[in-house]
């Protein structure tokens, strides 16, 4: 059965880590569904935070793949246990001056921000859940999004793990 899985990678920081990652999960037929990537705790080493839906069988073989890299330290399946995921979306809308109080409405509602005013545009930065973005993006969409911009999820697990 297939289900979504959110995969924590430690890897060394060097070129071409990253390619090598996602060149895995694309030949066992996985779909990245989003990835994200930045320093860790480490110097010198960096966090891959993949998500992406398969079956247990697949994930524990592009586990066990990725244990091959060389470059990979160490792989968590996080989606295993209690975790705190976020996104961060960025979405300009068409907002003329008229429309403005009525956006912030559904700005505050949200707890997001407008991070830019232009004359007929508004930029809206909203954290969360990927559900929490999705529903942001269709309450906007009446107002013509121009522009969207999302950084895929990064998450850790909660406590002391």
């Amino acid at each position: 059965m297939n289900r979504k899985y959110t995969i924590a990678i430690l890897v060394n920081d060097q070129p071409g880590v990253l390619q090598r990652v996602s060149g895995l999960f694309g030949r066992r037929g996985f779909n990245i569904e989003s990835i994200t990537v930045g320093s860790s705790e480490e110097p010198g080493l960096s966090r891959m935070v993949i998500v992406t839906t398969g079956d247990d069988h697949t994930l524990e073989q592009v586990q066990k793949q990725l244990y091959k890299l060389i470059d990979v330290i160490k792989v968590i399946d996080i989606s295993g246990n209690p975790m705190v995921g976020r996104e961060l979306g960025l979405i300009k809308i068409g907002a003329e001056p008229s429309i403005r109080p009525e956006v912030l409405g559904i700005v505050e509602t949200f707890r997001a921000a407008v991070v830019d005013i232009g004359p007929t545009t508004l930029i809206v930065q909203v954290v969360g859940d990927s559900d929490k973005i999705d529903a942001m993006i269709e309450l906007l969409k009446p107002y013509g999004i121009r522009e969207l911009s999302r950084t895929g999820v990064t998450a850790m697990n909660r406590g002391t793990r």
